[in-house]
């Protein structure tokens, strides 16, 4: 069950209407889980600044449980991520940071319980 959340300092007139649908989408494809279970949060027009800059730019938080946990899965993760976004925002790689942060099952609650059990 995958989380994203991109901040970025873009106002809404910048960025492309349902990014978040695609960025589901790509969240999906390049994680291998089902678009059914990738949750996506877009914050526009955030007060910022990306490597002492406040040029425009965005950061991308990416939580998942098994998927995210190693540099080698993180640096294949990366790439493809920072193409998705580089093209969705018109941005260059330099004004993008992204994050990642494994998650265990124990950690995400659902249905009344937690991924443990269902």
């Amino acid at each position: 069950m995958p989380f994203v959340e991109v901040d970025t300092n873009l106002p809404a007139s910048r960025v492309p209407a349902g990014l978040e649908k695609r960025l589901c989408a790509a969240t999906a494809a390049i994680l291998g889980k089902p678009e059914d279970r990738v949750n996506v949060t877009v914050r526009l027009g955030l007060a910022m600044a990306v490597n002492g800059s406040p040029e425009p730019c965005a950061q991308l938080l990416i939580s998942s449980i098994a998927v995210v946990g190693t540099a080698e899965e993180n640096r294949a993760h990366s790439a493809r991520f920072f193409e998705f976004l580089t093209k969705e925002l018109d941005l260059g790689q330099d004004r993008i940071i992204i994050r990642f942060f494994p998650l265990e099952p124990w950690q995400i609650g659902k249905n009344g319980t937690v991924m443990t059990f269902l």
